[in-house]
């Protein structure tokens, strides 16, 4: 059984908040989002292959990967402003099939005790109708696959320490 996700997309905001709780440690949780190893493992949906070109998550730094679905590809990139494990992290995030609509987000992970760790994203984006594009975009159902994928990873981790 997997913790719930909550995805909320209010009514006249340009803004994605995404909340989830993790049964593993803040650094646990914070490593499998920074290292590029580990994210490969988890994020996005179940069954695209995900590939890093560019992972460099200090201030100035960027990213870009893909998705590929068979012959499908989705390709992803941004710049990273801060990522901490004391700060989260702040980074633009842009989806190349829409060129020039670039969200900024913030992640923060917050120590629950015992081990366990929520993580926060929120997503400002230019205009609620960019906003309302990702919200329908198949992005929950990629969030969703992914957090569950993230479990799994940090569960067979814990069992390996």
């Amino acid at each position: 059984m997997t913790n719930p996700t909550t995805i909320t997309v209010p009514d006249g905001l340009p803004f994605i908040e995404i909340v989830r709780e993790f049964d593993a440690s803040v650094e646990a949780v914070f490593r499998a989002h920074t290292e590029p190893e580990l994210v490969k493992k988890w994020l996005g949906p179940r069954g695209y292959e995900m590939e890093i070109e560019r992972w460099d998550l200090v201030p100035g730094g960027g990213y870009r990967y893909v998705h590929r679905d068979g012959d499908e590809e989705y390709w992803f990139h941004g710049v990273v402003h801060s990522a901490s494990i004391e700060n989260g992290v702040v980074q633009t995030f842009e989806f190349e099939g829409f060129p020039g609509v670039v969200s900024l987000e913030f992640l923060t992970l917050e120590d629950l005790g015992n081990g366990r760790t929520r993580v926060t994203g929120h997503s400002i984006y230019p205009t609620i109708e960019n906003r309302d594009g990702m919200a329908q975009s198949g992005m929950e159902k990629g969030v969703n696959d992914g957090y569950e994928r993230l479990d799994e990873l940090l569960a067979k981790a814990s069992t390996s320490e």
